[in-house]
């Protein structure tokens, strides 16, 4: 073979060579875009959906008045059923107060029982011995005026003593009429002014023991509902001031979902409508219905934030749950919350 005719037959092995890795790239691509596309058709599309967190309801007990925290009686994470002592505070002050009241309250309503009644027994005794007395001497008094008025017509005295045993006769009558009047008066109840401002003394002194029985009753803080004891802010033996929580408390089924629909989608949304909420180890998707959508937009919250959502104006939405769902929520918990089935956007 001459060198030409070889050279052209090496030319002609190396195009086939070429040709055949060209061949080899192009159906190994296909086979790449095919598998993607194969892999596209059988991955199920994301539904819609919207980031959000879970939300406590929490019930702060603070006392109206300051003072230093006695007794402590719940620990945080512990169960509590209404009506139990949560914390007490000084009141030493506030149970002399009481105790003053009280004591005007008895007093008060004494006086208002006695102008109720006449003059003690005694004393109306004391007014019918002298009624007696005075019946007696007018009935002396009557006497002598018949004898005198026998003598005068005998002649045997001046008709000035006729007059003397006349106005004797009417002193006596004029003083049994007064001590009539004064027994009847020891008998009668205080006049209807007097009760009435008897009655009026007794209903403020009321007032006052109601006020500082309120005053003690704050120093002594119960729980409101049942609940779990979320956090405790004071130890034994510090002060605390007025209106400052000492202990938190999450309610039963106080846990509802919070969460940020972009401003693209809120129109689609309104209070009263249907959602479902995931989150990771609360098993079945939970139900609840939307309570509430802000007015006013906002820039994704930091706690929600990823590269996807930076940036974006979003509008806060809530909602709540049965109370037996909310049970397996946990405030601050991340939550996914989607549209619930068959609800149209």
């Amino acid at each position: 073979m001459s060198n030409r005719s070889l050279r052209a037959d090496r030319s002609s092995r190396s195009v086939g060579r070429a040709s055949a890795c060209g061949l080899a790239r192009f159906a190994a691509a296909a086979g790449v875009i095919l598998m993607s596309a194969l892999l596209g058709a059988c991955t199920p599309k994301a539904p819609e959906g919207w980031s959000g967190y879970a939300e406590g309801e929490y019930v702060y007990v603070a006392s109206a008045l300051p003072g230093t925290l006695t007794h402590l009686n719940v620990q945080r994470g512990q169960r509590v059923e209404a009506g139990v002592p949560l914390f007490t505070l000084e009141a030493t002050s506030e149970q002399a107060a009481k105790a003053e009241a009280v004591a005007r309250v008895d007093s008060a309503r004494a006086q208002a029982a006695n102008t109720g009644k006449g003059r003690r027994s005694d004393e109306v005794a004391v007014v019918q011995a002298q009624l007696a007395q005075a019946k007696t001497q007018a009935q002396l008094a009557a006497s002598e005026l018949v004898r005198q008025q026998g003598l005068v017509a005998q002649g045997f005295v001046s008709a000035s003593r006729l007059d003397e045993a006349r106005t004797a006769a009417a002193q006596a009558e004029a003083r049994v009429g007064e001590l009539t009047a004064a027994l009847r008066v020891a008998k009668l109840p205080a006049r209807s002014d007097e009760q009435a401002a008897a009655a009026a003394q007794v209903q403020a002194a009321e007032q006052a023991l109601a006020q500082s029985a309120w005053r003690e009753d704050q120093k002594l803080r119960r729980a409101p509902v049942g609940a779990k004891v979320a956090e405790t802010y004071f130890r034994e033996g510090e002060w605390v001031n007025a209106g400052q929580p000492v202990v938190s408390l999450l309610p039963d089924g106080a846990v509802k979902a919070r969460f940020f629909v972009p401003q693209a989608e809120i129109a689609t949304l309104a209070p009263g409508q249907n959602v479902q909420v995931r989150c990771d180890g609360c098993g079945a998707a939970i139900a609840a219905r939307i309570s509430f959508i802000a007015t006013q937009a906002e820039y994704t919250p930091p706690v929600i934030y990823s590269n996807s959502q930076r940036a974006k104006l979003v509008f806060m939405a809530e909602a709540e749950p049965s109370p037996a769902d909310a049970a397996r929520l946990r405030p601050g918990q991340p939550l996914d919350v989607q549209r619930a089935a068959g609800t149209a956007p």
